[in-house]
């Protein structure tokens, strides 16, 4: 073994697992006799093989009619509706975050980073970019649609089984097992709008029967190419294609709109507005006209501009995704199987034009590109400099450079072997497994910090001055290259993984057989990510730094049982001890009973803690400097502006600059559910689940808000009247600290009813619905922020929210080779505050709060599909998402798109169609 701690990690599992046993084994030795043989049923949570699929935890399974139904065409997209998925989800469309090309999903809003995602019961690589810099995640859309045959949630918090790491739950994604014939499907899809085409094909090849030729290997290709839609291609579904919301009420200085003049402070345009050296106010540079159309009405006098006439609403995405299986029969008791996938896949995410200034850092500390004697600035003898011979600070966006593009490059691989079989009493799965992940992020059109200031205050360098504006038609291409080099990042993952187990029957209680399962694992995860070009030197302007590098090595014993101690009690335990190479380790148990008083009705509960250790971004080598909402106290205290300042105070975009800490602490969980399974008929399930988890030593970059009022901040120059050190706020210093903890408390019901109309076909009806009662984060000083029904956490990804409730009714109507499906998407309305008790985070430009009752409203949508069994082996298929064109609720806060809420992407998109066919040769 790779350390010496793998032995006492399984003697501790195996002496918990006795302590857990002895109990129902003793109370009951007198009856026992030849143990019944266990069926071979499998549930995500459990090693022990089972007749009942509904277990003490409570668990989703997704059969693949239900994800077909919606006409996603990922498994990302399909995932990211679960009423379960909250805050922290990262969807493809957030092409500017961190995790840039990726897709992740985030149960309980607890983060991707705590969400345990499996293929076929084991883990992956992770993603080469970490979220927000932080949380290592599973990228979802590796994983090949075409051959996943159902999907398992595991809803109860931190698994024994898995991994005591998946704080918020685990998601395990279920491929074929084996398959004979061939398949091909393809399909293609459009929006309404014409645009957002997506041209997919697959096969599936097979062949091998286990039974006869003791041998079977099927293969599955898939492959995908969908077609860029930028923002601006929706310039007819109100603020959805547009950055300015002056129509809507809001003011000029709106995220999303730019180029404004506020006396002494100025945003970027596409002429320049340049800095009186006497007066000290703002002035425009001419030539608006030649690059902006939208109503000049700034009464500032600067050249307005929107960020919707650049950014892409969702990427152009091409990618192959291969898997294969291969299974074949050892001898009567035993079996080998291989599994080997592949992914290739490059994304292209469109920004706006880079500005010439502004704040950003790395890990020499900040960089105050605004104000100071690192401004940006047109030098004394700059051509285009209205005031000759003195230096004049400049806030320009670099149109003629052109927009800023994100290329990512991933390639993904994975391989498993392994034996399982029955070795006399007990049934034995033995593997080895690698994955790996290898991605280069590359990206055009920023501006390199050293060569923008030289180019404007010297002209020393190639090509001389940059000319702005209405002049830049005389810049050299030369001037170009030396100004925005193209630059990238490197990041890489691998996992090597190695684990044991075993199951059996020990012996009959009175409710059916006692189960026991022990086992052991290896797993040595590395993670590098080589900084973006020049950010290790704070050389890119406004690109936040990210870079880490480290090894996590973890050996791992677990022992589970499964007590059926009266036909209508089952008691059920897990322990689980970790091992992290370096000196952090745990012991977690999980307790579970399902006690059924009725035939038709089961009432259940777990008990589980979790454990995570630090991982290489939070603690290893590098560093984080990103960019977060923000509403500043100085310059508008009470959520009003104060004298000399603007609503743009109220909700600004700042750096945050984070540095690594050795010193963290691992992260802890309990977690809690209480429930019920009614099933008063064979047609009718109820599920109705209470949970809790709270996780204690969270790991978090320390609040935006407590970082401001310590005084950890960098301003500009333009102070409010009388009043030093009150410029507009541009970045703040933060460290990543173990907070005091976050509580998560909610509600999960889910209904399934099925009716046989005799000659009309069958409906099936069923019904998810989480509700969230309380998202509570307490910090070392004793506060707490409630974020339930508000627009926080937005220290996570997006600042999307957490909306108390999410509903999806689905229906199914089958008649013959016909089926109809419509399923109905429910996001509750929430409160636009970062956190329960604060003021409005959004104004409109008469100050009042905004949107209207300072709530973002609910969003519905409703999917629609069919599918035609033409003749035998030959399926015709189509769907229409959002079939009402719903149009997203304008959302001022979230910065993970532009005006709507990334939570409610299919309504910026609007209506879009899906047909299809599949061919089953057999």
């Amino acid at each position: 073994m790779p350390h010496a701690i793998l032995s006492h990690a399984i003697a501790r599992a195996l002496f918990a697992a006795a302590i857990v046993g002895v109990a129902p084994v003793a109370a009951h030795a007198q009856d026992a006799a030849q143990p019944t043989t266990l069926d071979r049923v499998e549930v995500t949570g459990s090693n022990i093989s089972r007749g009942d699929m509904e277990t003490a935890s409570p668990v989703q399974v997704v059969t693949r009619a239900e994800i077909d139904r919606t006409g996603k065409a990922s498994i990302a997209e399909y995932l990211q509706t679960l009423t379960t998925d909250g805050a922290g989800t990262i969807p493809k469309t957030f092409g500017t975050g961190f995790a840039g090309g990726g897709s992740g999903i985030s149960l309980r809003g607890l983060g991707a980073g705590s969400t345990l995602v499996l293929l076929n019961g084991r883990r992956t690589a992770p993603y080469g970019l970490a979220d927000d810099g932080q949380k290592v995640f599973t990228d979802l859309s590796t994983i090949p649609m075409d051959a996943v045959e159902r999907v398992e949630v595991l809803k109860d918090g931190a698994s024994a089984i898995y991994g005591s790491d998946a704080i918020a739950g685990v998601v395990n994604i279920i491929l074929r097992k084996e398959f004979t014939g061939v398949t091909v499907r393809s399909s293609y899809g459009v929006s309404g709008e014409g645009d957002g085409q997506q041209a997919k094909a697959s096969a599936t090849f097979g062949f091998g029967n286990l039974s006869e030729d003791r041998y079977n290997v099927f293969f599955n290709i898939e492959a995908s190419q969908t077609d860029e839609i930028q923002v601006a291609d929706r310039a007819d579904r109100k603020w959805i294609g547009t950055g300015d919301a002056r129509r809507w009420g809001y003011s000029q200085t709106k995220r999303f709109m730019n180029g404004f003049i506020l006396g002494a402070d100025a945003d970027g345009s596409p002429v320049g507005n340049v800095k009186n050296p006497v007066s000290g106010q703002y002035m425009s540079l001419p030539g608006c006209e030649k690059f902006s159309t939208i109503p000049q009405t700034d009464p500032g006098g600067g050249c307005l501009w929107q960020a919707g006439q650049f950014n892409s609403l969702t990427p152009e995405e091409k990618y192959v995704n291969l898997f294969g299986r291969a299974t074949f029969v050892l001898s009567d008791n035993f079996e080998a199987y291989v599994e080997a996938g592949y992914s290739k896949k490059k994304n292209t995410f469109v920004n706006t034009p880079s500005d010439a200034s502004g704040a950003w850092g790395y890990p020499g500390g900040p960089v105050n590109g605004d104000s100071g004697d690192g401004a940006v600035v047109l030098g004394p003898n700059h051509p285009d400099n209205p005031f000759p011979g003195q230096a004049a600070n400049l806030r320009y966006t670099a149109f003629d450079v052109g927009p800023r593009v994100i290329r990512t490059d991933s390639e993904f691989s994975r391989f498993l072997a392994g034996v399982k079989g029955t070795a006399g009493a007990w049934d034995v799965d033995v593997a080895y497994l690698h994955s790996q992940s290898d991605l280069t992020n590359t990206r055009d059109g920023f501006l390199r910090y050293s060569a923008v200031r030289d180019a404007l205050t010297n002209g020393t360098g190639p090509g001389g001055y940059w000319r702005l504006g209405q002049n830049a038609n005389l810049n050299s291409q030369a001037l170009y290259d030396y100004i925005s080099p193209t630059i990238h990042a490197d990041g890489k993952t691998t996992l090597d993984l190695f684990d044991v187990k075993g199951s059996r029957s020990l012996m009959d209680l009175k409710g059916g057989a006692l189960g026991v399962a022990f086992g052991a694992e290896w797993r040595r995860q590395k993670a590098e990510l080589k900084p973006q070009t020049y950010t290790d030197a704070g050389d890119i302007i406004g690109l936040g730094y990210s870079a880490y590098e480290g090894t996590q090595e973890v050996a791992a014993g677990y022992a589970e049982i499964v007590a059926p101690v009266l036909e209508s009690l089952e008691l059920s335990g897990a322990v689980r001890y970790d091992s992290y190479k370096g000196g952090d380790s745990a012991t977690t148990p999980k307790f579970g009973v399902k006690w059924s008083p009725l035939k038709q009705l089961s009432l259940r509960a777990t008990y589980a803690e979790g454990f995570r250790a630090p991982n290489p971004a939070e603690s290893g080598k590098g560093g984080l400097a990103g960019f977060t909402a923000a509403a500043d106290p100085v310059r508008c205290p009470g959520g009003n502006p104060a004298p000399g300042g603007s609503v743009r105070d109220c909700d600004i975009q700042i750096a945050v600059i984070t540095s690594p800490n050795p010193d963290l602490k691992p992260e802890e969980s309990k977690s809690y559910t209480v429930g019920l399974v009614f099933e008063p008929t064979a047609s009718t399930t109820v599920t109705l689940d209470g949970w809790q988890i709270k996780r204690t030593n969270e790991i978090n970059v320390e609040t935006t808000d407590a970082a401001i009022a310590a005084g950890k901040v960098i301003r500009s120059d333009n102070n409010l009247p009388g009043q030093a050190n009150t410029g507009t706020l541009l970045a703040a210093l933060a460290n990543y600290v173990n907070s005091a903890s976050t509580t998560v408390r909610g509600i999960d019901l889910d209904v399934r009813q099925g009716f046989d109309l005799d000659s009309a076909g069958k409906l099936n009806l069923d019904l998810q619905w989480s509700h969230i009662t309380t998202f509570e984060r307490e910090e070392l000083d004793g506060s707490s922020l409630e974020f339930a029904g508000t627009h926080g956490n937005c220290d996570v990804t997006n600042c999307i929210g957490t909306p108390k409730d999410r509903i999806n009714f689905g229906a199914t109507w089958e008649l013959g080779n016909w089926s109809l499906s419509g399923v109905v998407n429910y996001i509750a309305s929430f409160k636009n505050v970062r956190a329960e008790g604060d003021v409005c985070a959004s104004r409109y430009a008469d100050g009042s709060p905004a949107p209207g009752g300072c709530r973002i409203p609910s969003f519905t949508t409703v999917d629609l599909s069919s599918r035609w069994k033409a003749k035998d082996g030959v399926e015709v298929f189509g769907s229409i998402q959002n079939l009402t064109d719903k149009i997203a609720p304008l959302d001022p806060l979230t910065y993970g798109a532009i005006n709507y809420n990334p939570m409610h992407s299919s309504g910026a998109i609007g209506r879009y169609f899906t047909v299809g066919v599949k061919y089953n040769f057999q």
